[in-house]
């Protein structure tokens, strides 16, 4: 077994090993309105949720190399608000082209060619085309050195009708495939789903017992 100590490891090891084995890191591409005006957008892999209740999503956030903030931060720290825009394999290459580090007047969306609609409860926009907008509002911004990592409450989700059943409750694994970050610039997309449950009998083994799943 290899060992690496964290204490003592410099910061683009500690990124490297991070990176390589947590994952895949699903894609938020978010987009925020720019102090101009127009819309800013940027993937970032550093996100996941948090919870349900409140419905809260996490990005984390590194500084440029020049240790200026990136414009989407400095946008939600103004704002308070910000949309996270799933990514499917169809939007993978308008992502990337989102990614460049370009100047803040800039609108990222419109250099990738991707459409936009007004969000319901926010003053940003969000991907026509993504399989899911999720609406948010800043919950609180932990600050490091040259990091951040902000927390937003979801307050409004727009789903492509596609991406769910015929009921709306449940994801149509067929269609909504995510794109996710391994490792450098390699990604991966869910497209092999399958099921796994506890074996049966293992519900009276456990110590809190859980409410009975709701039908499908």
């Amino acid at each position: 077994m290899m060992n690496f100590d964290f204490t003592a490891l410099p910061a683009q090891d500690r990124y490297r090993l991070l990176t390589n084995f947590i994952g895949p890191r699903p894609i938020a591409l978010v987009t925020t309105r720019a102090a101009a005006g127009h819309t800013n957008a940027a993937p970032m892999s550093f996100f996941n949720v948090f919870a349900h209740e409140p419905p809260i999503v996490i990005i984390g956030f590194s500084a440029r190399p020049d240790g200026s903030e990136k414009d989407t931060l400095v946008n939600i720290r103004r704002t308070g608000q910000f949309c996270v825009n799933m990514v499917d394999l169809a939007l993978s290459e308008a992502m990337i082209l989102c990614g460049v580090n370009f100047a803040g007047d800039v609108d990222e969306t419109v250099f990738a060619g991707l459409d936009t609609s007004p969000c319901r409860q926010i003053d940003a926009r969000f991907v026509s085309r993504t399989p899911c907008a999720m609406e948010c509002r800043l919950d609180r911004i932990i600050d490091y050195p040259r990091r951040a990592i902000v927390m937003g409450e979801v307050v409004e989700m727009t789903v492509r009708d596609d991406c769910l059943d015929e009921r709306g409750r449940y994801v149509n694994p067929d269609v909504y495939q995510p794109l996710a970050r391994l490792h450098a610039d390699n990604y991966i997309v869910a497209d092999r789903q399958f099921e796994l449950k506890k074996p049966a009998g293992m519900a009276a083994l456990e110590v809190a017992q859980t409410p009975a799943k709701e039908p499908r």
